[in-house]
């Protein structure tokens, strides 16, 4: 197992709707961190108490003891979720969390808990709502004025629109200017929603949130090696791991290894979406950034062009199998794909397979219009995050409860931080969770994937469609959704 602190090293490259009968459920008004449940949540997503030393506890005990009760007597904090979150107050021990493995922590999450609903006169519970559940009780409770939980925990996929479209609380309105989420963002830090005003949706700040939602470009060492190709992390800490770069790559190494007319091996395979966000982000754009589209812009134009000749005049990447979405994911897993997507989840999901070669990834190659140092690196516009449902009743209340029952670690970050086994292992070497974390830390606000288009991009792949026309085709539709979007 890697210790977190021996992780550094590439640092210096610069990389340096069931939905009904889940609504009752919250009944009457309602999560910690936005992390996936795939990951260990017993650390990161969940809640009790640490006797931590220093200025950091000085200052949590000091907004502790200005905290009060409730005024209107015992309350049940509900929270609205889809997956496990622990502690709550329907747990009687740790033995409730079946997927601890620090006794210590555990048992430091369990008395906070305990603490902090003795403190507030509270009872905290995490209601299992489902995934489809949780959009629907927004829908329908927030819109009539009575919220069915008093939190919620959102994919960002419908919680932007959700708090764009005022189904959420505006934390700066309704707490001091020293709450934690409004100024010193060690607990929880604020979703942009690319409006620049209001605090709406928030996550708690973690070591694992940042490698939330990074999606790393990946690649077949061994065919790398073999073929006399330069690491891709050492031409990036020389800048000059650009795209022009990365298509000598995949040329070099798309081959028709058995001499019989029909290429067998490519320079790339995966999934469309996860390529066009991550060249976006690497040129320097976006689609869905604001209220008006980017989709039309030269910058968007250069990235349709790369990956239409990518698949149509360099045949250098896997064709698209539309029937299939998982054979386009997994399709390296044969040795047959240089470059591909991962990220912790997919190395995860595929960890018993045995793989003839060792994975190495890196981050993803400069765009013309791209800047190495000011690019997003990933997309802050997905994962989960927590909202405080317009209409609650007093709504600073729910937020210092809750604020508490996340600092289980009483700001002793490396404690908060200290278990990121699961991490770790997916990574699998040092290297490839030093790329992980530094895209990690420069994350940007695209919602384009929330904005349900209905365009066809696989025919940019097949070239049913140049880029050119596809930019004309869509880009009024980009623009129309996220009329609505924004309304």
């Amino acid at each position: 197992m890697m210790m977190k602190k021996n992780i550094k090293k590439l640092m210096a490259l610069g990389l340096s709707v069931s939905m009904i009968a889940g609504l009752t459920a919250c009944g009457g008004g309602s999560g910690d961190s936005a992390q996936t449940p795939a990951a260990n949540t017993d650390s990161e997503a969940q809640a009790p108490a640490a006797d931590a030393a220093g200025d950091d506890t000085a200052k949590a005990d000091e907004k502790a003891d200005a905290a009060a009760p409730s005024s209107q007597g015992h309350r049940v904090i509900k929270v609205g979720c889809w997956y496990p979150h622990y502690y709550d107050s329907t747990h009687t021990g740790i033995d409730d969390n079946p997927t601890y493995d620090d006794p210590d922590e555990a048992q430091m999450q369990f008395d906070n808990l305990k603490a902090v609903e003795e403190k507030y006169d509270v009872e905290i519970e995490f209601v299992n709502l489902t995934f489809n559940g949780v959009k629907e009780s927004i829908n329908t409770s927030i819109l009539a004025g009575q919220p069915d939980c008093d939190i919620y925990e959102v994919d960002l996929q419908f919680g932007i629109p959700a708090a764009l479209n005022g189904f959420a609380t505006n934390l700066e309105e309704v707490l001091p200017a020293d709450a934690d989420v409004v100024s010193d963002h060690e607990i929880f830090s604020k979703v942009d929603l690319g409006t620049g005003d209001g605090t709406y949706l928030f996550r708690s700040v973690t070591a694992s949130s940042q490698l939330e939602d990074t999606y790393m470009l990946a690649y077949n060492k061994q065919m790398l090696d073999e073929a006399g190709l330069e690491d891709p992390n050492a031409l990036y800490e020389k800048g000059e791991w650009t795209w022009d770069k990365w298509r000598e790559y995949m040329l070099a190494l798309t081959q028709d290894t058995d001499g019989d007319g029909v290429t067998d091996v490519y320079g790339y395979g995966g999934v469309w979406t996860v390529l066009f966000s991550n060249l976006l982000m690497s040129n320097g754009t976006g689609v869905a950034m604001g209220p008006t589209e980017s989709f039309s812009s030269p910058a968007t134009a250069e990235v349709l062009d790369y990956i239409y000749n990518m698949y149509n005049v360099d045949h250098i990447a896997r064709p698209w199998n539309e029937e299939d979405w998982d054979s386009n994911q997994n399709a390296y897993m044969d040795g047959k794909v240089a470059f591909f997507i991962d990220a912790a989840w997919i190395s995860d999901a595929n960890k018993d397979s045995e793989l003839s070669f060792e994975v190495a990834w890196c981050p993803w190659p400069i765009g013309p219009s791209g800047n190495q140092d000011t690019n997003f690196l990933k997309s802050a516009a997905k994962g989960n995050a927590w909202m405080i449902p317009a209409g609650v009743n007093d709504p600073e209340f729910v937020y210092n409860v809750f604020e508490d029952w996340a600092n289980w670690y009483q700001g002793d970050t490396d404690l908060r931080d200290g278990n990121l086994t699961w991490w770790e292992d997916s990574a699998i070497t040092e290297e490839n969770y030093a790329v992980m974390e530094y895209m990690g830390t420069r994350g940007g606000v695209d919602v384009w994937e929330a904005l349900g288009l209905e365009w066809e991009f696989p025919k940019l792949l097949s070239g049913e469609m140049t880029a050119a026309q596809f930019q004309e085709t869509y880009k009024q539709s980009v623009q129309d959704a996220l009329d609505g979007f924004y309304q």
